[in-house]
């Protein structure tokens, strides 16, 4: 079988990772837009205490969790180690303590489902601080062992790299979406015509643009995000765990002396590159406000990411309404890194025409 993967983030490259394993004749494509949401984000993994009700948003989020030591160990034999994914815990750290309740009966309740969930503990501020050394001194913590966290680019370009170990073919340049009587054909990229049996859109938020050959309504829009990577050359930050306020920013470290806050959510950004005063203030003082041990610490950098947000807020992962061949995986919103790889895998497992994982009615397109 021959499949186009048109969008090489955290999704499109799982999809196609997972294709080509199973003896696809592959061909990935990407436009590398600036501000893709994939090599803007770092990645929190560690969805057991999280306030989300929505049982079927969730479930993803679960299964992503529970993927990703699968997909390490695919890539590890595939010559892959480059990844920034470390099972490192996960702190909740919000400011009530209330809501510290709350979190732990629901990390509870799922772990009893979920053993990759590990160990939980409730920790003093000064056991938290033995962790996470630039967490504010009065603040309790509740401790998941499992959690974990993910650098977005770097796991992405291993599985295309991964992908194309196995033969699949990378290129990079902008697709069209090729139709005939009502059907996906297949893409043209630059002039050159490629034809496939099964085309997977997973072109983020730029997606609508490329399925209006199809006539297909995904109904998904850039939402900005502002995310801010901190320096302090010499400290050793490769086993800080996961900061989670149990708001809409998180903290997290890399092994290079890094600290990363994220992020701004700006609903209604269009595609705006700027960095703005507002949104870097916002997403500083928020971290700093966890993390005041970080005051004095370099501002490394400042990344812009577009996430795909879908109009209803829920993920969207299956075929096109009446084009059995167009399979669409968008939608992903904040939690794409979390939920990526996993649902790549779902991607091609309904390019394939294997069961899926889930029962994936709750992500379907709109009309299906």
């Amino acid at each position: 079988m021959k499949a186009v993967v048109v969008g090489a983030g955290i999704l499109g490259a799982s999809a196609a990772y997972n294709l080509v394993r199973a003896g696809c004749d592959v061909t990935l494509v990407d436009r590398a837009d600036e501000g893709r949401a994939t090599s803007a984000g770092a990645g929190i993994v560690c969805p057991w205490g999280s306030p989300t009700m929505d049982e079927a948003y969730y479930a993803l989020l679960a299964h992503g969790a529970r993927y990703y030591p699968q997909l390490v160990e695919m890539l590890r034999e595939d010559g892959e180690s480059d990844l920034g994914y470390a099972k490192v815990g996960g702190l909740y750290v919000p400011s009530d303590p209330a809501e510290l309740d709350a979190a732990e009966r629901r990390a509870r309740t799922r772990a009893a489902n979920a053993p990759e969930a590990g160990s939980i503990e409730r920790l003093s501020p000064a056991d938290a601080r033995r962790l996470f050394p630039a967490l504010r001194p009065d603040q309790p913590a509740l401790f998941v062992s499992g959690g974990a966290r993910v650098d977005g680019r770097r796991v992405a370009v291993a599985m295309q790299r991964a992908a194309g170990k196995h033969g699949a073919r990378n290129i990079t340049g902008s697709a069209e979406l090729v139709m005939r009587a009502g059907r996906a054909t297949g893409v043209r990229v630059d002039g050159e015509l490629i034809e496939a049996d099964v085309v997977v859109a997973t072109a983020g938020a730029w997606a609508p643009e490329f399925l209006e050959p199809a006539d297909v309504k995904v109904g998904v829009a850039p939402q900005r995000g502002q995310i801010i990577h901190l320096r302090l050359p010499g400290t050793e930050t490769a086993h800080w765990p996961i900061l989670q306020p149990l708001n809409s920013y998180y903290l997290l470290a890399f092994e290079d002396s890094r600290v990363v806050i994220g992020a701004s959510r700006e609903a209604g950004s269009g595609f705006d590159y700027r960095l703005t005063a507002a949104g870097v203030a916002e997403v500083l003082n928020a971290g700093l406000a966890v993390a005041p041990g970080l005051a004095s610490w370099t501002l490394h950098e400042v990344r812009i990411g577009f996430r795909p947000l879908a109009d209803d807020h829920r993920p969207k992962l299956g075929r096109a309404p009446g084009i059995d061949n167009l399979i669409i995986g968008n939608g992903l919103g904040p939690s794409g890194l979390t939920m990526g790889p996993f649902g790549g895998e779902e991607l091609a497992r309904i390019a394939l025409g294997k069961p899926t994982e889930l029962a994936l009615d709750p992500y379907a397109l709109p009309g299906s």
